[in-house]
């Protein structure tokens, strides 16, 4: 399967090459909240060598709790797409809301949940952890 997505501008393209649509989920701490502009951040855990991306990206990089995360963004129109970091090796986290056709797809997880929003109700049955999961947890709630 393949699954495309750009910046807002179009500078960027991002294609993703899956067998299946790579885990989405929905983190509501407050640095997802505040880079997003929105009540969460909604991420695609992908495979690095299946994702191309075309263009130019600015990138920031930072630390946080003993792990680097370097964050990409379209060197024109800012527009965050993905990142990289230590805690996932081999993994690119893409930015959900900027792949083609991205209301079809459904968290299947949401982590940081005491930090969402009060009026936001997630739904029964989806796996919610209240900071971030061990990496053993996450990998076996995302399948």
């Amino acid at each position: 399967m393949r699954f495309t997505g750009q910046c807002r501008c179009g500078h960027v393209v991002i294609e993703i090459e899956a067998q299946q649509l790579p885990p989405l989920y929905a983190c509501h701490c407050l640095n997802c909240q505040r880079w997003s502009g929105s009540a969460f951040g909604l991420h695609m855990l992908c495979e690095a060598s299946g994702v191309q991306v075309t263009g130019e990206t600015a990138t920031y990089r930072h630390e946080y709790h003993g792990q680097s995360s370097t964050q990409h963004a379209c060197g024109v129109c800012h527009t965050r797409l993905f990142n990289e970091t230590t805690a996932a090796p081999g993994m690119l986290v893409v930015r959900g809301g900027v792949l083609e056709g991205a209301e079809r797809f459904a968290p299947i997880a949401h982590i940081w949940t005491r930090r969402k929003q009060p009026w936001l109700v997630l739904p029964e049955g989806v796996a919610q952890w209240e900071e971030s999961p061990t990496p053993e947890e996450f990998s076996k709630a995302l399948g």
